[in-house]
């Protein structure tokens, strides 16, 4: 009997105490205040309004794409379907989606099929019909499906990319100059800055993603860009042209010699004072797009204050220029070019592409 009663008297023990528990634990997390909601966390420089701007700009770009997959300039000087194709499909790259994931992994993947297709035997990546100057756009899509190269899961696409810019970079080197630059056809034996800049960053990109590049294209190349160079830091259109400077062609040289590392070139250093004293947030002018989408690269490669100051000011320019259906027009080129570009410059603080990276 005793030991019932000393059961007994344990069981009531353990039953008060688990009823004052019970009592006590509400109590005790109600003092301990609910969790904040998650805000959402932006880079440096990016606030909310910014970062709406940027998905009003990308949902335009994926209205816009055609069925084939492909965007056209939809300005007076040309549908350029290749060059524009490469710029957009860079746009939306760069807001983290790739050719697997994310928001617009479709329409990557329909532009990539559509730029594979258009690859003509020689290498050439260009709508021959709608490109008369094939070589923008065979380098902005050769730069685009470099990067779209090195996100692709899928192993055949790996290959399939893989023969397509090994094509473009043979293309590439064979179309280069005597002088180490490119002009707007593969056969025309000339140059210029701005096609030669371009055709740089898109061997850059192919470099990075481990396809063979030959040394000697890229030396003749940056020799190209040092023989254009000015006393005072400029740029010319043409090694064999006026000797006068070209802002936009200046700073371009800027974002490619820092893209392919050599921040300390002497160079480089010269040529970004120059832009910096001759490109303005405010300015205007046919090429003010084209400009800023590589002052803004060259500034952001530099960083510190300079790009912190440039970013808020230009986030700001930019947004104000937006339409109501999230476009840009920019240059006289059209809403596919000026959005494209736009959304370069607000989303290299995202750093989702590796060639727009520090």
């Amino acid at each position: 009997m005793s030991k019932v009663r000393r059961s007994s008297s344990v069981a009531r023990r353990a039953a008060r105490g688990l009823g004052l528990l019970a009592t006590l634990l509400p109590l005790a997390f109600a003092a301990v205040p609910a969790p904040a909601q998650d805000k959402a966390v932006y880079p440096e420089g990016v606030n909310a309004e910014i970062e709406a701007a940027i998905q009003r700009g990308l949902a335009y770009l994926a209205r816009t794409q055609n069925r084939d997959g492909s965007w056209r300039s939809e300005g007076g000087r040309g549908e350029y379907p290749c060059a524009m194709t490469g710029l957009a499909g860079m746009a939306m790259l760069a807001s983290g989606s790739t050719p697997t994931r994310g928001k617009y992994w479709r329409a990557i993947r329909r532009s990539v099929d559509y730029l594979i297709a258009r690859q003509q035997p020689n290498g050439l990546i260009a709508a021959m019909s709608e490109e008369q100057q094939s070589m923008y756009g065979h380098g902005f899509s050769t730069l685009y499906l470099a990067e779209v190269y090195g996100m692709e899961e899928d192993e055949r696409r790996q290959q399939d990319l893989h023969r397509v810019l090994t094509q473009a970079v043979k293309l590439t080197a064979a179309a280069q100059s005597a002088y180490g630059g490119w002009i707007y056809t593969p056969n025309s034996g000339g140059d210029e800055g701005s096609v030669t800049v371009t055709q740089m960053q898109a061997l850059r990109a192919c470099r990075n993603a481990g396809i063979v590049v030959p040394v000697e294209t890229v030396r003749k190349a940056v020799q190209y860009i040092a023989q254009s160079a000015n006393a005072d830091g400029s740029i010319r259109y043409s090694l064999r042209g006026s000797s006068g400077g070209r802002p936009a062609i200046t700073a371009a040289a800027v974002a490619v010699l820092y893209s392919a590392g050599r921040y300390d070139d002497p160079m480089a250093t010269k040529a970004l004072a120059y832009a910096k004293r001759t490109i303005s947030v405010g300015g205007s002018g046919g090429h003010y797009f084209y400009a800023h989408l590589y002052l803004a690269q060259a500034l952001y490669f530099e960083g510190g204050s300079d790009w912190a100051e440039y970013y808020a000011a230009m986030s700001k320019k930019l947004l104000s220029m937006q339409s109501r259906d999230g476009s840009w027009t920019g240059d006289g080129v059209g809403s596919t070019y000026g959005t494209a570009i736009a959304l370069i410059i607000l989303q290299l603080p995202y750093a989702n592409l590796p060639i727009y990276q520090r």
